[in-house]
């Protein structure tokens, strides 16, 4: 039987981009919003999840070899941290490697998904049949996210996940629910908007229309803008919508507070790549807080 080189390891790793594990976040927050029940049915979904993942980041980086994208944001004027996130650029990895594995993530993933859905609500299959579709095409296939609807996806499969992940294990969802995978869904989009700035010559270059590329450095700033102001609104009138508790706000302060300096540092100062990590640590933050909440409303 073959095995693999640790090297060989590492490389598929980093193809599937493990270290960048904030989609994931999403299994427990559902399972907080769930009272904590159905761990084992969250954990199979958080498997497949991850599976689906690798499969749409594999075939991001194959697209992004194949058009000259990654290059050019990769280039060898890089640092060799950052260029060693694509294993086809540094020749560990061919094309059909990548694809290979691609396919058979989204293989793996999209079975385990199909049979978790054949007992939930028909609304929660369907919803995971949309995930599954739009991670598989973000770019390769239909190439969504090349056809200016990047950013809305980033979005709804953060928050397709939160609610699949609730569906599966409750049949319903609140309006508490909704409004946690709203936010949830924000946090991928506030960061991913900051990296789409970074990128936005080689996008342009290879015709990745992002919200970055069409609206030029003006109005990319103002709809990072408008995206955390967005944010903010949904968190301080959550209460008032009645879908959350009256102190829903006070306790997603430590958020808000970062959401400030990052906008701070990528829209005052020009700091993208500050922003970006910022933006990370904002929605990890975000899931604490929403996990916290939880927890409380729960006891």
């Amino acid at each position: 039987m073959t095995t693999l080189a640790p090297g060989r390891l590492r490389a598929y790793a980093r193809l599937a981009k493990l270290d960048v594990w904030d989609y994931y976040l999403a299994l427990p927050l559902a399972w907080s919003l769930c009272g904590l029940a159905g761990l084992g049915t969250l954990l199979a979904f958080g498997v497949g999840t991850v599976l689906v993942v690798a499969a749409a980041v594999a075939f991001d980086d194959v697209t992004g070899f194949r058009d000259g994208s990654d290059a050019r944001n990769y280039g060898p004027d890089a640092p060799a941290r950052r260029l060693a996130r694509k294993p086809l650029l540094t020749g560990e990895l061919t094309v059909r490697e990548a694809i290979a594995f691609g396919w058979g993530c989204a293989a793996l993933g999209g079975l385990l998904w199909l049979a978790l859905g054949l007992t939930a609500p028909l609304w929660t299959l369907v919803l995971l049949a949309v995930c599954f579709g739009t991670a598989i095409q973000y770019s390769y296939g239909l190439k969504i996210s090349y056809r200016g609807a990047q950013e809305v996806f980033l979005a709804c499969f953060g928050a397709g996940l939160v609610l699949c992940g609730v569906g599966l294990v409750s049949g319903t969802v609140s309006a508490m629910a909704a409004v946690q995978a709203a936010l949830f869904g924000l946090g991928p989009l506030l960061v991913g908007v900051y990296s789409n700035t970074a990128d936005v010559r080689g996008d342009a270059e290879v015709g990745r229309r992002t919200v970055a590329v069409l609206a030029g450095p003006a109005g990319n700033r103002a709809f990072i803008t408008a995206l955390s102001l967005a944010e903010a609104a949904l968190v301080v009138s959550a209460a008032g919508l009645g879908a959350a508790p009256w102190w829903f706000a006070l306790a997603l302060l430590p958020v808000l507070a970062v959401r400030v300096a990052q906008l701070r540092r990528g829209v005052g100062l020009g700091d993208v790549l500050g922003a970006r990590k910022l933006g990370l640590l904002a929605h990890r933050v975000m899931v604490v807080s929403l996990f916290a909440v939880n927890l409380v409303e729960l006891w």
